[in-house]
């Protein structure tokens, strides 16, 4: 919601009292044991380096592709801890972080990604169906509401505009009678419904079913197990672990947001940190007061916006707006608990939810999303074809991952496939500068971004400028 929208906040601290300062995902008593760590040497035919979702379907996909290949995978702590399992659960088809953002980057090609990722989310389904992913996938679309006069403008005009290039299928414009009668708030004017491109889970869940599969194929999976270096071994590569090491002949890194055993990848992504809450569960009445009888999952349209939706058992996750970026990009325990962005949160939960007045936060979290300038996952190989990469999902891995474990699989295997064709594949997001000069970058365009949603969406010369070198900021 508009931040000038905002009032009494004093008082709606009082629902963080009893709050508590975990990811409500990981905070669950069926949470599987971990793994034992790698001690000794091995050797195996793929590595996968990171245990979140990247490296949970690069696993599993080499396993489908090939059930002979022996796959090891090492994760530094628990697989799922970060932000596979701190995210808002939102499992979209997009490959792009949305549709607007693959049309202004990749015009002629974006009809083969939207088919493409229709496909990719599909194959998440029925991966969910096929392994007994206890996850409760919910493929509810997501509704993308305008709360402001000159966003619901622009809502209309892009829905035509949609229409005009015929990606409009499955989407469907709710005037702000109809998207009232889906999800009631006053702050709402308009919405756009993508009715089949989103699925709401529980996103902890999906990467520890996800782990059980993996080890149900064969994996080999050691936990708090960090890759600590990466050097070529004769025909393939060497990882070096704190109690012993890995010989393989070919690697799949998804360690994403952490900095990449390739050294050269490490200038183009940066950490955000995302924060969000979580209420306790509603009550019929509380329930029926909001609607919500879809269930959809929910996003504002301003740039500093508001993700939220239900949980299984009707909570409300309620998230977004502070993306914070701290000074040399590093990524450190202490930041993810930001006690000023859970009151700002609150307030905004209670000025778009007034009729749930009274309601108490149970958990409160925050987690880094590796974040590129184009907002979506760049690809590559290293030592000679050897290694391959795949990082810079922006917040949108939950179904993108299972496309970008594809493409490492695709690279890994030097094949030549409607993948590895893309322009998407085969190029790359613009780095990002050094320290101060990514600090300053960075906080000049989140200042900008602020100030657009408080004058009308009107875009200063510094987005305008970085809009035409197609660089930018988001969580």
């Amino acid at each position: 919601m508009a931040p000038r929208a905002m009032s009494g906040s004093s008082d709606r601290t009082a629902s963080l009292a009893g709050v508590r300062p975990v990811p409500y995902w990981l905070d669950d008593p069926g949470r599987p044991r971990p793994e034992p760590a790698l001690t000794g040497p091995t050797n195996c035919d793929l590595l996968v380096v990171g245990g979140g979702y990247s490296g949970l379907w690069t696993a599993l996909l080499a396993k489908e592709r090939d059930p002979g290949r022996d796959v090891v995978l090492l994760e530094g702590r628990e697989v799922g801890w970060a932000a596979s399992g701190r995210n808002g659960g939102f499992c979209a088809a997009s490959l792009t972080h949305g549709l607007a953002n693959g049309l202004a980057r990749w015009p002629g090609e974006i009809h083969r990604l939207e088919d493409l990722g229709a496909r990719n989310l599909d194959a998440v389904e029925d991966a969910v169906a096929r392994y007994s992913l206890d996850c409760g996938f919910e493929r509810t679309g997501e509704i993308d509401v305008a709360t402001e006069p000159y966003q619901a403008r622009e809502l209309t005009a892009w829905h035509r505009e949609i229409e005009a290039r015929g990606l409009a299928d499955g989407y469907t414009h709710l005037d702000a009678d109809a998207l009232r009668e889906q999800i009631d708030s006053p702050t709402f004017r308009s919405g756009l419904w993508d009715r089949r491109g989103v699925a709401m889970l529980n996103p902890a869940r999906l990467a520890w079913g996800l782990k059980r599969a993996c080890l149900g194929l064969g994996v080999r999976v050691h936990e708090h197990t960090p890759a600590l270096t990466l050097r070529q071994h004769g025909p393939g590569m060497s990882v070096r672990t704190p109690y012993g090491g890995v010989r393989a002949r070919t690697v799949a890194l998804g360690t994403n947001v952490f900095p990449s055993l390739v050294r050269r990848v490490r200038p183009y992504t940066v950490p955000v940190y995302d924060y969000a809450l979580m209420t306790e569960p509603l009550t019929g009445a509380r329930l029926a007061s909001v609607g919500w009888r879809n269930r959809q999952g929910i996003g504002d349209s301003a740039n500093r916006f508001h993700y939220f939706r239900l949980s299984a058992d009707n909570r409300v996750l309620w998230g977004g707006f502070d993306a914070v970026y701290p000074y040399g990009g590093r990524v450190r325990a202490e930041y993810d608990d930001r006690p000023e962005t859970y009151a700002r949160l609150a307030d905004h939960f209670f000025t778009c939810f007034p009729q749930l007045e009274g309601v108490r936060f149970t958990h409160a979290w925050g987690g880094a999303i590796d974040t590129c300038s184009r907002f979506s996952a760049f690809f590559g190989t290293a030592h000679r074809g050897r290694v391959a990469y795949a990082a810079g999902y922006t917040g949108l891995g939950v179904g993108a991952t299972r496309f970008g474990a594809e493409v490492m699989l695709d690279l890994l295997a030097g094949e030549r496939t409607e993948r590895t064709e893309l322009e998407m594949v085969r190029s790359k997001p613009l780095p990002f500068p050094p320290e101060p000069f990514a600090w300053a970058g960075i906080a000049l365009t989140q200042w900008s971004l602020a100030r657009a949603d408080t004058h009308d969406g009107h875009r200063n010369l510094w987005l305008r400028t970085m809009d035409r070198l197609g660089l930018g900021f988001d969580s």
